[in-house]
């Protein structure tokens, strides 16, 4: 494949991410979360989306697959180690860090239907 398809390609994904991750910021919207950063990056990681619901923070991870298995499946433990690290470190930079619970969730965004949200899901 030549630079200019594989440029496409990314693009392409790139694209498919930003609205997917638009519309698992809707779906938690609608259920009562605060979004309180999107794409998160520090040194240790990344965070799709941190919301927060009342004193629970959740940080997600957003998965564009056919199912909600294969969605779960794409969150590796590499992966799930790197969200854990960038979740302490996002933690750490809030005021009342010693108040707030968190968790780890995964939104799904599954073709023609609405993001299904999985609480705790690692």
């Amino acid at each position: 494949m030549n630079r200019t398809g594989g440029a496409a390609i990314r693009r392409k994904a790139l694209r498919r991410g930003s609205f997917s991750e638009s519309l698992a910021v809707w779906a938690l919207r609608l259920r009562g979360y605060r979004i309180m950063a999107r794409n998160f990056r520090c040194p240790f990681g990344e965070i799709d989306i941190v919301a927060r619901k009342g004193d629970t923070i959740a940080f997600v991870e957003v998965k564009a697959r056919a199912s909600v298995a294969d969605a779960v499946d794409a969150v590796s433990a590499e992966a799930q180690q790197r969200i854990a690290n960038a979740g302490e470190a996002w933690i750490g930079r809030q005021r009342d860090w010693e108040k707030l619970s968190w968790r780890f969730d995964i939104v799904a965004v599954l073709p023609r239907r609405w993001p299904v949200h999985l609480p705790d899901a690692f």
